[in-house]
């Protein structure tokens, strides 16, 4: 079942609190990574009063809430059926905190939701009603589906069913045991207190099994219905899942949640028991949420990071052991970057790669061998496989996100090494003295305005859509590097003058009509190219005439086919 996330949250707060020095996580590479103890830039996060909460004392159902409802009730009355029916978790808190919230799920205390909706359909049919279609989510444990949900079309909306449940789990499998349960037994089984609230719909009244829930939700805290690592080594992903809704909420992690969370025992278990997958969709809920620093801050405090984001047993260069300091340090200046120009700026695929991006910017230049041997195809020259980036590893490998993600923040990192070699002659208009190495071109003698067009438009073209996102991370790095996470803060990173370098470049590209120069359609094509040079077929040569073309192009925007093929014909050597 989804828990549907809503874009009004409290503001963020947690308490003090310093975890015990654990044993150093050694990594086969050239130097072992130590676990760091929490610096201040970590205390900052976790050191606060609890939230103020404003709870509601009952709940308010919309029009179509109360339709649904009213309509199950006359399926249990025609029938005269003993059926409790319950809406669990996510919208029961949300609701309190008078919050919308679409994700019903309806818990049945005496049968299968398949068989629920079966009687539904009935009882449509009895009434003269059109009858629904029924999908049946079969019971997969490797997907985290324990038990067989039911889901039907109810006033056009998604109603999911299923059976309480209690969970038997064994000592060396994520996967329990399920048998069917009271309500009280499912509400204990859940991940935390704010999660085990029910509304009983039969009763129109709220049910707090746990004696918990409530009061948590109002004091902004999130605890475990039964002893926290009891619940982790059961589940390790409910560590990720706490930390997702105390960063969402604004919520505290209670102490002996925090103990729980980053001892050995538990570590080890989240690295072993769980997919990476289940990983993956944790992280890219916080990373897509409203307080994704806060988020993959608790991860760092907890002693997760390369818990989480593993990284592959031999690389190079070796990396600091304050690298995930600098990880959080960075995702922290972007977000607040970011927030500084206008959160606009992106959509919402643009921001969530730009937050990886940042946050995996100390990696950038980490390399690992990845298998065969390949020509890499990322802007250019960016690096040779198999040395292939850690970043790369990181998002296919340890989180199991998209490919295409990988690839794209990988991108996002080259361009932004073009792109600092860039800013200063933007910023001057100075004579541009460009490795022709570095960017994997032989760069035509021109003048220097341009120069720079032929480079930044060149540039454009390789990343299309993502410049903004790779010319904001720049911004990160430009002018100098951060080497240490006390050179991270609000004053000593400049974001005020970060800010003044995006919007200056960003400003000159639009002058220069470069903004979608990925549209650029070439003058000349490879059959009129093969025409001058008098080739009965393609190969290398008409591609490299088509890249010194392109240039050509981008220094003459007005420029015509036949006036493009008269410099070729002025150009190309005799030999040719």
């Amino acid at each position: 079942m989804q828990i549907a996330l809503n874009s009004n949250y409290c503001l963020y707060r947690c308490q003090t609190h310093r975890l015990p020095q654990l044993q150093p996580f050694l990594l086969p590479c050239s130097t072992a990574f130590r676990f760091p103890t929490l610096s201040p830039l970590h205390c900052r996060a976790m050191a606060s009063s609890p939230p103020s909460v404003q709870v509601r004392d009952s709940i308010d159902l919309t029009p179509k809430e109360t339709q649904i409802f009213q309509k199950l009730l006359q399926v249990v009355r025609h029938f005269s059926l003993r059926t409790q029916l319950r809406v669990a978790g996510g919208w029961v808190r949300d609701k309190l905190l008078g919050k919308e919230c679409y994700d019903i799920d309806i818990a049945l205390d005496d049968m299968l939701g398949r068989e629920f909706c079966e009687k539904v359909n009935d009882y449509l049919s009895c009434t003269g009603e059109e009858k629904q279609g029924i999908g049946v989510i079969q019971c997969n444990p490797d997907q985290s589906k324990h038990l067989e949900t039911a889901r039907m079309r109810l006033f056009d909306e998604w109603i999911d069913f299923v059976n309480l449940r209690s969970e038997d789990y064994s000592e060396n499998s994520r996967i329990p045991t399920m048998r069917f349960g009271t309500a009280e037994e499912d509400a204990y089984r859940r991940d935390l207190t704010i999660n085990s609230l029910f509304y009983n719909i039969n009763t129109s009244s709220v049910e707090d099994f746990t004696g918990r829930g409530i009061e948590d939700l109002k004091s902004g805290k999130i605890v475990t219905p039964l002893p926290p690592k009891d619940t982790f080594l059961d589940d390790p992903l409910r560590v990720l899942r706490a930390i997702r809704f105390g960063a969402r909420f604004g919520f505290i992690l209670d102490e002996e949640l925090k103990l729980a969370a980053g001892c050995d025992d538990v570590r080890a278990a989240i690295a072993d028991k769980i997919s990476r997958e289940r990983i993956g969709h944790e992280i890219d809920l916080m990373i897509s949420g409203n307080e994704p620093v806060k988020a993959m801050t608790y991860i760092c405090d907890l002693l997760l990071f390369l818990v989480v984001f593993s990284l592959p047993p031999i690389f190079q260069p070796a990396i600091s052991e304050e690298c995930d300091r600098l990880c959080i340090g960075y995702i922290d200046a972007g977000w607040n970057l970011i927030q500084l120009i206008g959160s606009s700026t992106f959509n919402d695929e643009q921001r969530r790669l730009y937050l990886y991006a940042a946050l995996f910017l100390p990696f950038r230049k980490t390399l690992y061998e990845g298998g065969k041997a390949r020509k890499a195809s990322v802007l250019g020259l960016c690096f040779t496989a198999p040395m292939i980036p850690v970043v790369n590893h990181i998002i296919r490998n340890s989180l199991k996100l998209r490919a295409s993600d990988a690839d794209t923040v990988v991108s996002i990192h080259c361009a932004v090494e073009k792109f600092i070699s860039l800013i200063p002659f933007i910023e001057s208009t100075e004579s541009i003295q460009i490795s022709e190495a570095e960017w994997g071109i032989e760069i035509l003698d021109l003048p220097v305005t341009s120069k720079l067009r032929i480079l930044t438009g060149l540039l454009l073209r390789e990343i299309k859509g993502f410049w903004r996102v790779a010319l904001m991370v720049s911004t990160l790095l430009y002018p100098n590097d951060i080497n240490h996470t006390q050179d991270i803060s609000k004053n000593n990173f400049q974001l005020d003058k970060r800010r003044k370098v995006f919007e200056m470049v960003e400003n000159a590209i639009v002058g220069l009509g470069l903004e979608e120069v990925w549209e650029l359609k070439p003058l000349v094509n490879g059959k009129d190219i093969m025409n001058v040079l008098q080739l009965k077929s393609g190969g290398p040569l008409v591609r490299d005439w088509q890249q010194k073309l392109i240039q050509w192009q981008l220094a003459h925007p007005s420029g015509t086919a036949e006036e493009c093929l008269d410099w070729m014909r002025q150009k190309r050597p005799k030999r040719e």
